[in-house]
């Protein structure tokens, strides 16, 4: 989607100037973009010279995928640029969360990391991913549920096609389960070794995973869920069908409540005879869902009802991102573990907090609490919303997964090799064998040519006491909602 929004921006650029210049400005401009053109392209074709792209007046070419060759691929091709330079150095500041990884890396500050401890992560990963000179070697370590590996290392790979050159040599293990693998109690003591590190997709209180953003922003076929700026206009526009006002106004569930205890209570908040516990839960079966090509499961068309909840399954869910987007007020139920983005989330402000002990109490309360004070309800829905559309833009997603990867290098202690029966992976690699939902949601999030703008500038670590109060903040405003005293808390 940045590629196309890319392709149509240039497509408009060209529009506007048939109409407005004349065909002389036109024939000169044909001949200099020319040259540029050639120029650049000879970069690409000679071998003699290092490839690399400068940004200039934003004009860029562009590198889509390439099957054309069926000998070839499968074989990674050497087109696209290797180095990248800006001409303007000016950015943005990083959304607020990223502050969390000075905090996620803070185990390894003091001692570094070695290949020792690398390897050590190697009995509770899936695979290890290792960048040597701008390339991307992965050696498969157990097998992975569904596609969850692959739409990962394509989303590091998008990666370094956006910002070539600019991710240095690196080596990590990758755990792409649920549950979090490097418990804190395994490495603590006076004798006890450093923690291995390894990434993940969430991690908790009681661990030291190293949080990564989620496969599904570049796609989840098995499910039919498509890739993140798609999927997130399709919510956009879903939300627009009915009025806040007009909504259901009950809380609204639907999910797999097979994986986890926590989610079968959750059932026990539909109504019954006795009971209106102003809960709407639905059970979803995949199976169905599949075999009518997944018509009743469309994100989009779930943002029907004033109040959406979000619970965990297994560990953290995916979900939680589509859920907050639709404008609903969200009932968060108190989570154990957290992803990439949502440790900056405030209650009341971006969801109302659940007690996962008195769920369907709490889910009451909330509701009927909203539905007396309907205005304070919609701005707590709409401020998750805002949330996710002001922090959850594909480029933070990229530039999160750059300053994360960039500081972890910089704590390794050694000059990362290609390990033994690992396999080079690219972009042609990856998408030209495959067919389905899986080839089609890697053309529509390939990144098709390297970035304009630098990557946002990283906020400086929290201090211990600045993080402290945030947390303390936090916790009171979860109380106060316990106490049914959030009356007290409105302006």
């Amino acid at each position: 989607m940045m590629a196309k929004n890319q392709s149509l921006s240039k497509e408009r650029k060209w529009v506007s100037t048939y109409g407005f210049f004349s065909l002389s400005f036109l024939l000169f401009f044909a001949t200099t973009n020319f040259f540029v053109n050639w120029v650049d392209l000879s970069r690409i074709t000679s071998t003699s010279f290092l490839k690399t792209i400068i940004i200039f007046n934003k004009q860029q070419l562009q590198f889509p995928l390439n099957c054309t060759d069926k000998n070839t691929a499968a074989t990674c091709s050497s087109y696209y640029p290797t180095t990248l330079e800006f001409d303007d150095d000016s950015t943005t500041s990083c959304p607020d969360y990223f502050r969390w990884i000075h905090e996620d890396l803070k185990p390894w500050k003091s001692t570094g990391i070695t290949r020792d401890m690398v390897e050590r992560g190697r009995n509770v990963s899936h695979f290890r991913l290792v960048i040597v000179n701008g390339k991307v070697y992965v050696q498969k370590l157990g097998k992975v549920y569904q596609t969850r590996d692959v739409f990962t290392i394509w989303g590091i790979l998008q990666l370094l096609r956006l910002y070539p050159g600019k991710i240095p040599d690196l080596d990590l293990m990758f755990q792409c389960g649920d549950k979090t693998v490097i418990l804190k109690k395994n490495f603590q003591g006076p004798q006890a070794l450093s923690p291995p590190p390894v990434f993940h997709y969430c991690g908790d209180e009681i661990s030291h995973d190293i949080v990564f953003p989620d496969w599904s922003f570049w796609g989840w076929p098995e499910i039919n869920i498509g890739p993140w700026e798609t999927t997130l206009h399709n919510i956009l526009e879903g939300n627009k069908k009915s009025k806040w006002i007009d909504r259901v106004p009950y809380a609204f569930w639907k999910g797999n409540p097979a994986v986890a205890n926590i989610r079968r209570e959750l059932m026990k908040c539909n109504p019954t005879k006795q009971q209106d516990w102003n809960a709407r839960i639905e059970s979803i079966q995949w199976n169905k869902e599949k075999a009518s090509n997944y018509a009743n499961a469309k994100l989009e068309n779930q943002c029907t009802h004033r109040y959406k909840i979000y619970i965990e399954g297994a560990a953290w869910s995916v979900s939680e991102k589509y859920i907050i987007l639709c404008d609903s007020m969200t009932l968060l139920v108190e989570p154990t573990y957290y992803d990439f983005f949502t440790r900056n989330m405030v209650p009341l402000q971006h969801y109302w907090p659940i007690n996962p002990r008195n769920m369907c109490e709490d889910i009451k309360y909330a509701v009927d609490w909203g539905n007396s004070h309907l205005q304070n309800a919609q701005v707590i829905g709409n401020g998750g919303t805002e949330y996710i559309l002001e922090n959850l833009k594909l480029k933070y997603v990229y530039d999160y997964m750059f300053h994360l990867l960039n500081d972890y290098a910089k704590l390794l202690k050694y000059k990362p090799t290609i390990p033994e029966g690992a396999i080079e992976m690219c972009s042609e690699s990856m998408a030209c064998p495959v067919q389905g939902l899986q080839k089609s949601f890697m053309e529509e999030s390939m990144v098709n040519s390297p970035s304009d703008t630098p990557p946002c500038a990283m906020p400086s670590p929290h201090t211990p006491q600045t993080l402290k109060q945030f947390l303390q903040e936090k916790e009171n405003l979860i109380e106060q909602v316990k106490k049914k005293s959030v009356n007290n808390l409105l302006v």
